[in-house]
């Protein structure tokens, strides 16, 4: 509450309390415009892929957790998985263990895989699961393993011998890719106050541990839930135009025309894909957003103008920001 001395400049007094009102009225303007996308997402679930940057910077992962926190709070249920590669890459190096690398992803052998369980689904996973809490949300942290989410199968990649041009099929060990999702365990929190934390580590037929691409699992996890956003939260603003204009809806057969002519390209690729597997499994849009902006996802969710590139339906237009 603001509370002015009698003795104050009268006219100081009445120019502070207008200020005041138009911040309330501003904050009040807020939460109507919210309203209707609240009501729209009400006992909907929202998967999220929270990596990157924003897992790196403090203050973001601060932000990242509160606005987890609130959706919870309003009738959203989100879920939540983490990737972890650079504080994988860290441990890997502080035990003198090089990484390797074939396509962007790491060839994960038996040393490697004990490395990547304990800091994907103890060090990462549980520093998520503490920040929520530190918040005032609550949250449990699982793994592909815990009753039976993710059941993994065997990741090949084939690459060609520039000499010989022979494709040969290149082991990247213990590297798999979501075979199966039984989502039992997160629709059994659905109705509790907690938020699934997700490490994207699954178990194969033979029981052993692979480690999956985080954006991968997100999208399985999504399509399983058919849930009604997948948000996978980069260091990008979205899918942007040759003249660097961000494109707020994508079809998805413009999608594919543009990973095609080369509009969309590197890293940018995987993630699309992702997105257009998700929303082909009957997820309702796929969005990709830049999580190092704060609060990123309320922006998305309760604002008409949307704050990524969403990949939707193809009744949809492009259309530009």
């Amino acid at each position: 509450m603001a509370i002015f001395s009698p003795s104050a400049d009268p006219d100081k007094q009445a120019f502070a309390t207008e200020a005041l009102r138009h911040e309330w009225l501003d904050k009040a303007d807020i939460l109507i415009e919210a309203l209707p996308f609240m009501r729209q997402y009400a006992d909907q679930t929202v998967v999220i892929k929270y990596g990157g940057n924003a897992m790196g910077d403090e203050e973001t992962a601060r932000h990242f957790a509160r606005d987890a926190v609130l959706l919870k709070q309003v009738g959203i249920h989100p879920v939540v998985v983490h990737g972890g590669g650079p504080q994988i890459g860290a441990v890997l190096k502080e035990l003198s263990i090089q990484s390797h690398f074939v396509d962007g992803l790491r060839v994960t052998g038996e040393r490697e895989i004990d490395v990547v369980e304990m800091v994907l689904a103890g060090r990462v996973n549980k520093s998520i699961v503490a920040a929520i809490h530190q918040v005032g949300g609550r949250a449990i942290g699982l793994s592909g393993k815990d009753g039976g989410l993710i059941r993994a199968r065997k990741l090949t990649r084939m690459r060609k011998d520039p000499d010989s041009h022979i494709e040969r099929v290149v082991d990247l060990g213990f590297v798999g890719e979501p075979d199966r999702i039984d989502p039992t365990i997160i629709e059994a929190l659905k109705g509790t106050d907690f938020i699934p934390i997700i490490a994207p580590t699954g178990m194969g037929a033979d029981g052993r541990t692979y480690n999956i691409n985080a954006d991968t699992v997100a999208g399985a996890v999504a399509a399983a839930l058919k849930a009604a956003r997948l948000f996978l939260l980069t260091d990008v603003h979205g899918v942007m135009t040759p003249d660097k204009r961000l494109i707020a809806e994508l079809p998805p057969a413009e999608a594919r025309r543009m990973i095609a002519d080369g509009t969309i390209s590197g890293g940018m690729i995987p993630k699309i894909e992702t997105c257009l597997e998700a929303v082909a499994q009957g997820v309702d849009g796929a969005v990709i957003l830049d999580g190092r902006t704060p609060h990123i996802l309320l922006l998305e969710a309760f604002t008409g103008q949307g704050a990524g590139t969403r990949i939707g339906g193809p009744e949809q237009a492009l259309r530009l920001y």
